[in-house]
């Protein structure tokens, strides 16, 4: 895992979040990943196989979303630097960055300057 990686990611990450369509994109996508991962961890403790392949096919359909919508960003994310360093920066953009990102009003603003451009 990176070092400080909830500082590195938060500070630049306005900037990497300012298109109308990628920001549209997460506030669908992050959601899924989240309540996947729940219906992943659901599935995993009680042996229900079916939870578990829905949830594997909510995450995939997250990550390729926002993939998608990274590639309409001016600026891009930083290269991930291997498998791990992918897990770690994506799950805590799932669950710390993006939910901070809207939580403080950061969403609406670039939704609203994006619509404004």
């Amino acid at each position: 895992m990176r070092p400080g990686l909830l500082a590195w990611q938060w500070r630049d990450y306005t900037a990497k979040h300012r298109d109308r369509g990628n920001l549209l994109l997460h506030i669908v996508a992050v959601p899924l990943f989240q309540l996947a991962t729940l219906v992943l961890i659901y599935g995993l403790a009680r042996g229900r196989a079916i939870a578990g392949v829905a949830a594997l096919a909510g995450l995939g359909l997250a990550v390729l979303l926002q993939g998608r919508g990274h590639r309409r960003e001016g600026e891009t994310p930083t290269p991930f630097a291997g498998a791990g360093d992918f897990v770690t920066r994506f799950v805590v953009e799932q669950w710390v960055t993006f939910p901070r990102f809207v939580l403080s009003g950061g969403w609406y603003r670039n939704l609203r300057r994006a619509q404004s451009l």
